[in-house]
């Protein structure tokens, strides 16, 4: 690959010393012609537009400045014809500073690089016959009407090589290269042009010309308005279909026509949405299981026995609790958290238990079904073997290669940016950085933290909870409750505001670390921010579900937290309810903001600029002009799309057994995002420049990360953040003989049994409440089940018997659970291929046309040549033999 990219690219390279000797675009006028991909001639299809500001007509910048900048660009373009690339510039219709240079790439051209970067075109039609699966009958009533968007030809392919054009499949030169891969071409060749040389090092690149502002746009056409069909009898509308079957909200419900989205924005973008529908059609089976346990919990809450000695006013009406901080909260009633016991019923049931199990299976068919389709979309958009030959190195990579190494396998020098020791440093550095950011979002948790147990104290005195106290807020709006919520909200915008600051310290970062390839870049930036993402959303939640209320101590000898603040205390429920209401904040706001981020934004943008050209002019205005003032797309490209459906996948399978309408939010969420990422790219958006992608790179491994994590996760929620244990243990074994006093297992005197008594005459000075006491009764009860044996105990407010069986089944509970999902998902794994049956028989015909077309003529041309020159040596030898001596 180095010896091609020398014999292409390298020669090319070099300053231009004269003026005269500079190559420059053909200027024309616009011919009126608004939906034309053409050149003036309506013969060379435009791969690209360049877009510059008229340095003459710059005020900006001093002069000196204009004519470099005006030199650099000069250069450029005269090297890029040099490099076999056609130029047409025009002047802008509604701004006459704005020049557009329209790049086309002849046949010569195209073929040469695309045998430089060994992109796969069509060898033959595929002759392999598909059986029809059983659900087509069904998926058809979905699918997009194959009248409208015909589907794609099947075709065997293999890497382009110029000198084997006779056997590929050549219907028509204008149509063998599509649009996208001549993009792509073209693309490549603007990124490795130079334009300067300064201190023996040459300068190259677009992406260098346009953060200068040499140039303000490079992009290639959309090929029609998105509202209607081109005018052009040579355009397909490609947009227009795209927008009509894919992107408009009627067609929420079909699938997507995936083949058409990779033919027009390339493999990376079909890849993407091949994933997230795979994903969301997934969803619908979890979401669906998930309502079903929802629906059960909201029927049985009604025979929720503990709930209903919580609200039974001769039970918890007279179970006095303890204040919840010290000196300024008051004793409270048990029949205040009526309401919430009631929602805590819902999601505290068995069906949690049952749903968090099958989720366990359920992400594991989700991955290793992906696998599947993902090795299916492989071999059809040819990206099998995309890393290994036809990936190229970052022109920003190329532009560092100062030291020269050799190179353990070839034992040839070659040019690298950086030593040994270098990288050492660099890597030092990037992952110091990494830590410092981790502890920063760390350290913003401790914050909520403390505002959670200070803030507490405020509430409890506002909303005062006096014992006889009836006010229908109270009922809803207790101190955990408000607590929580400002504490969710505030914890939101802490999460916003650091993913702003974060995402362009980890660009820094690895723009610092400077990996050699762009799937290198993009893995590296991947792994950073996800690190961060995950910290930076979970942290809340974790310490929700594992640490809030597990060290409180009792209220006599109560845990401070800096030595300062009391620790906080969950409802007697425990803290499930609170850990669903930060899920539904944080991922329901996240959805609302990303969505005003990603579509309101553009789209506001794209409305401003369209009524400002309005009110200059009403002329006709020319596609690429009108691609011009649509939105960049960004470097990253959809790098926070998939950000954003991880970070999801991570709410809907992390914490999943404390909300199980997560599924159902998320299949929601997910069926309007594919439409809304659709409409983006199609109406406000530039086109992209088309790119390969062999899978979902890095997302791969951090999903199946969070899919062994889930499992943890929901066990430890099950088992210490519920109540579901202790609930088992006294059914089972303290709610009978030895423990208990009825005959039979119950659920009745569960309240009674679990929330442990302390004496009001133990509290400490410094914790003892201002309120006066009232009644007769000289203990109260802890808010936490910490079940320690009563006052006058010989163990007084130690941990009783049932605190170590209830520890144990925990412990037990978690190991059996832990230990079965994972063996159910190891069978999974193992009795599901990654690659079916019918992708390896494509592969392997496909390899053998190759062989067979390509490498076996050879041979033959080699051999008939071979035999040939044998032949002449025989003839020349018989010869020899029967001539006659000479005298």
């Amino acid at each position: 690959l180095v010896l091609e990219l020398n014999q292409v690219i390298i020669p090319t390279y070099g300053t231009v010393p004269d003026q005269q000797n500079l190559h420059t675009p053909e200027w024309v006028g616009f011919d009126d012609k608004p939906d034309s991909l053409f050149f003036s001639d309506g013969q060379r299809r435009i791969d690209f537009v360049l877009v510059y500001e008229d340095e003459s007509k710059k005020i900006t910048h001093k002069r000196s400045d204009r004519k470099k900048q005006k030199r650099k660009r000069q250069v450029y373009e005269s090297n890029l014809i040099n490099n076999g690339l056609q130029l047409e510039a025009t002047r802008s219709v509604l701004d006459e500073k704005l020049v557009f240079v329209k790049v086309h790439a002849p046949w010569e051209v195209l073929c040469t690089y695309a045998e430089v970067m060994h992109i796969k075109m069509p060898l033959q039609h595929n002759d392999l016959k598909t059986r029809e699966s059983a659900f087509n009958w069904f998926s058809r009533f979905f699918r997009v009407d194959e009248n409208i968007i015909k589907p794609e030809q099947e075709f065997f392919t293999a890497p382009f090589q110029k000198e084997h054009l006779a056997n590929f499949y050549i219907h028509d030169k204008d149509t063998f290269f599509n649009p996208a891969t001549r993009s792509r071409i073209v693309h490549f060749i603007l990124s490795r042009v130079e334009y300067a040389t300064k201190n023996n090092v040459k300068k190259f690149g677009i992406n260098k010309l346009l953060d200068t502002g040499i140039y303000k746009a490079a992009f290639p056409l959309h090929d029609s308005d998105f509202r209607h069909l081109s005018t052009d009898p040579k355009c397909p509308s490609e947009r227009y279909l795209l927008y009509r079957e894919w992107a408009h909200p009627k067609n929420i419900f079909k699938l997507q026509p995936l083949d058409f989205i990779r033919k027009y924005y390339g493999e990376k973008i079909g890849i993407y949405f091949a994933w997230l529908g795979f994903y969301t059609n997934m969803l619908t089976v979890a979401a669906v299981v998930g309502v079903g346990c929802f629906l059960y919990g909201c029927l049985t809450k009604d025979n929720c026995t503990w709930s209903q000695e919580v609200c039974d006013p001769n039970i918890g009406g007279n179970i006095i609790m303890c204040p919840q901080c010290d000196k300024v909260c008051t004793y409270w009633n048990l029949t205040i958290t009526c309401e919430s016991s009631k929602k805590l019923c819902i999601f505290d049931s068995f069906g949690t238990l049952v749903f968090a199990v099958f989720m366990g299976i359920w992400v594991t068919l989700f991955l290793e079904f992906w696998k599947r389709r993902q090795a299916a979309l492989e071999y059809e958009w040819d990206t099998v073997e995309y890393l290994e030959q036809e990936e190229q190195v970052r022109p920003e990579y190329e532009a560092q290669c100062t030291h020269v190494v050799m190179n353990e396998i070839t034992q040839q020098e070659e040019h690298v940016p950086y030593t040994a020791c270098g990288k050492c440093i660099r890597m030092a550095f990037c992952t110091s950085a990494i830590f410092f950011w981790i502890l920063l979002i760390i350290a913003s948790v401790i914050g909520i933290i403390v505002y959670r147990l200070s803030v507490f104290l405020v509430f409890s005195a506002t909303l005062s909870q006096h014992i006889n106290g009836t006010e229908a807020i109270r009922k809803y709006l207790t101190p955990q409750t408000a607590t929580s919520v400002t504490a969710s909200l505030i914890s939101f915008v802490v999460i916003m505001i650091l993913n702003i600051i974060y995402e362009k310290v980890a660009i820094l970062i690895t723009d610092f670390e400077l990996p050699r390839t762009q799937t290198d870049y993009e893995n590296s930036l991947t792994t950073k921010m996800f690190l961060f993402q995950f910290v930076n959303y979970y942290s809340s939640c974790f310490y929700i579900a594992f640490f809030k209320g597990k060290f409180v101590g009792h209220p006599g000898n109560p845990v401070y937290w800096l030595g300062k603040y009391r620790n906080e205390e969950c409802d007697p429920g425990g803290c499930l309810l609170e850990l669903t209401t930060q899920l539904a904040i944080i991922v329901g706001g996240k959805a609302i903001w990303n969505n005003i981020q990603e579509v309101l934004l553009p789209w506001v943008k794209n409305l401003i600029g369209r009524y400002s050209a309005a009110a200059r002019s009403k002329k006709v205005v020319p596609r690429w002009e009108e691609d011009y003032h649509l939105q960049p797309i960004g470097k990253l490209g959809l790098f926070y799309e998939y950000l954003e459906m991880v970070i999801q996948f991570g709410f809907v399978t992390l914490f999943v057994a404390s909300f199980p309408l997560a599924p159902l939010l998320a299949l929601i969420n997910n069926m309007l995002e594919i439409r809304l990422d659709a409409w983006k790219l199609t109406t406000q958006f530039r086109r992209m420049v088309p790119q390969k992608a062999q899978d979902i790179g890095a997302w791969q491994p951090i999903l199946q990360g969070i899919a062994i994590l889930a499992v943890v996760t929901n066990a430890m929620i099950i088992a210490f953040t519920s109540d579901m244990i202790p609930r088992l243990v006294y059914y089972w074994s303290f709610s009978v003989p030895p423990y208990g006093s009825h005959s039979s297992h119950t659920m009745k005197g569960y309240i009674n049994s679990t929330l442990s008594v302390f004496s009001i005459s133990d509290f400490k000075n410094a914790s003892k409440p201002f309120s006066p006491w009232f009644g007769n009764q000289t203990t109260c009860r802890q808010v936490y089940r910490d079940l320690r044996y009563p006052p006058g105990h010989q163990h007084q407010y130690e941990h009783n018997i049932y605190y170590w069986h209830v520890i144990a089944a925990k412990l037990a509970f978690i190991i059996v659970m832990e230990h079965i999902i994972y063996f159910v998902k190891f069978i999974i794994s193992y009795a599901i291929p990654d690659v079916s049956q019918k992708t390896k028989s494509k592969v392997k015909r496909e390899k053998y046309l190759t062989q067979k077309l390509l490498h076996e003529n050879d041979l033959k041309v080699v051999k008939k040549e071979t035999l040939g020159k044998i032949a002449d040596k025989i003839m020349k030898g018989a010869d020899s033999t029967f001539r006659p001596k000479a005298e």
